[in-house]
């Protein structure tokens, strides 16, 4: 069964050689969104340091300085799997432990606008892939929300704290698991959260999450909340990414 996969006693058979001249970065920041990665090497100074490579493409992984910090940069797959395969691979491009994780997610509160910062505290585990990084459990927990926490209330960003649901089927997000979700605390749906944390604990990482509140399931009919071509309130939201990266400079200087 898939709660039987974590196994640390013995060692797996495919592994990632860390480059020596991996690029010692302060943290490193990744995106889903395409009009994110446009926006930030069209405004930033960005030197393209490497990429990543899976079956489906190629990702470039970028470096940009930031107030006397340098930080790392690239644009993520989506799916618990595929967002996992370059933190796994991140030093053979570059040299850190701390991580910024940002997206879109879907909304279980019809009382959270679409565009509200939502910090996740506990990730459940409804995807396959942290089974092979953490023992098994309902829940795992998300171990820096606080230090996120702090920081939204530091530069006045409002916010909302919730469980959130890690699924690997966003078509199949049905009626009774969405109100079983819902009725356990879970205020957002995504496809990444718990299995990020867990490859993040069990590599000696650290992550620090936030959301963009996207569509709504949270009503008699899923609706998107938002109008064609709109960039604003959503997870392509430049604004989102200034979070981001301010997020980033407060955890490398506490």
């Amino acid at each position: 069964m898939i709660t039987d996969s974590f196994d640390d006693q013995s060692p797996a058979k495919i592994n990632v050689q860390r480059s020596k001249n991996a690029i010692q970065v302060d943290a490193v920041i990744f995106t889903f969104s395409s009009e994110i990665e446009k926006y930030v090497t069209a405004n930033y100074d960005c030197e393209k340091v490497g990429e990543f490579v899976m079956g489906c493409g190629s990702t470039a992984v970028y470096v940009l300085t930031y107030h006397g910090k340098r930080f790392g940069f690239y644009r993520t797959w989506v799916g618990a799997p595929a967002c996992v395969g370059p933190i796994e691979e991140l030093s053979t491009v570059l040299d850190a432990d701390k991580i910024i994780h940002f997206g879109g997610a879907g909304c279980l509160n019809k009382d959270i606008a679409r565009g509200k910062v939502m910090i996740p505290t506990d990730a459940y585990r409804d995807e396959g892939t942290s089974y092979h990084y953490a023992p098994a459990s309902d829940y795992i927990r998300i171990k820096n929300h606080a230090i996120v926490k702090a920081f939204m209330e530091e530069h006045h960003i409002p916010y909302v704290m919730g469980k959130t649901w890690t699924t690997d089927a966003f078509y199949r997000e049905t009626v009774n698991n969405f109100e079983k979700h819902k009725a356990d605390g879970c205020i957002s749906v995504e496809m990444e959260g718990a299995a990020v944390q867990a490859v993040c604990d069990f590599r000696g990482m650290d992550v620090y999450m936030f959301f963009t509140s996207g569509d709504l399931l949270d009503a008699p009919k899923w609706t998107d909340r938002r109008t064609e071509g709109q960039i604003a309130h959503t997870q392509h939201d430049p604004g989102h990414f200034s979070i981001a990266l301010a997020l980033a400079e407060y955890v490398t200087t506490r």
